[in-house]
């Protein structure tokens, strides 16, 4: 679909920065509304002046097939005055705008433009985040780049390109951006470095085949049904913390080993007197 902008060619209104993003956002909605278009089947082309509105739309849309910019400009004041700061008063800030762009962009440019220098070509696919391989035309000027074979050959392959990428082959280049939390190790061991067994909450690898049946007989409230393995009313398993001395331990329902990694390791004779329930291994 080919348009004019505001006071251009056939259109009516006044030509201006707002009105070509104006008009470029109403082909967009036309196109979406009236045809069934989607993003995910569209190429934006924006030549010369037209690359701004052409970055102005295709930094909204994330899931943009590709863009061709073809004479494109840094911003409207750098085509006047080599300067490299953005300055308010600038127009068609596209040296910020193609950072934000996701799809893959195409550059062409002529080498001997003397309307827009092949620098503008140069910085805008040096700034693309997704950048195709770039198409700069020897002797090409400003108006002229259509009557070159390699343009509409390299355009081609492009226009393939894009029609032949799938799904997975962007999210085979998404996914080396993205930043996945790392999945953190298991404890197969206690991972408690105290040394005393009472002064602090001690964590216990355990492995049990079902829930004990057993009632405490001195401590009932020590075990409820809605606990998922070892019933104990203060911790859940897989990773077990016991309070500061728990009644459990003293009423003779478990029986421990190895409470801690590195610390003080029981006795035969405590390990006899605490035995009577499931072992934890």
């Amino acid at each position: 679909m080919g348009y004019d902008y505001s006071g251009y060619g056939a259109s009516t209104g006044k030509p201006s920065e707002l009105n070509t993003y104006a008009d470029i956002e109403a082909v967009y909605e036309c196109l979406q509304t009236k045809y069934g278009v989607s993003q995910e089947d569209l190429i934006l082309y924006g030549q010369s002046v037209g690359s701004g509105p052409t970055l102005h739309l295709a930094a909204t849309l994330p899931r943009l097939r590709g863009v061709v910019l073809h004479s494109g400009i840094l911003s409207g004041l750098r085509v006047v005055c080599h300067v490299k700061c953005t300055l308010c008063f600038d127009i068609y800030k596209n040296v910020n705008k193609i950072r934000k762009v996701k799809c893959p962009t195409l550059v062409i440019h002529g080498t001997e433009d003397d309307v827009v220098n092949w620098k503008h070509g140069n910085g805008l696919w040096k700034l693309a985040k997704d950048p195709y391989e770039p198409l700069w035309i020897q002797g090409g000027g400003h108006c002229n780049l259509e009557l070159y074979p390699d343009y509409i050959r390299h355009l081609c392959r492009f226009i393939y390109d894009m029609e032949t990428i799938t799904t997975k082959t962007l999210l085979t280049k998404i996914k080396p951006t993205l930043k996945l939390p790392k999945k953190s190790k298991s404890n197969t061991g206690t991972s408690c470095q105290c040394t005393n067994t009472c002064s602090c909450y001690c964590c216990i690898k355990i492995r049990l085949p079902k829930c004990p049946k057993a009632r405490c007989p001195k401590f009932p409230s020590c075990f409820q049904p809605s606990c998922c393995l070892l019933n104990w009313k203060c911790r859940c398993c897989p990773d077990l913390k016991l309070p500061n001395c728990p009644a459990c331990l003293k009423c003779g329902c478990f029986k421990f080993y190895d409470l801690l990694k590195r610390g003080a390791v029981l006795e035969e004779k405590n390990l006899t007197a605490l035995a009577g329930g499931p072992s934890i291994v």
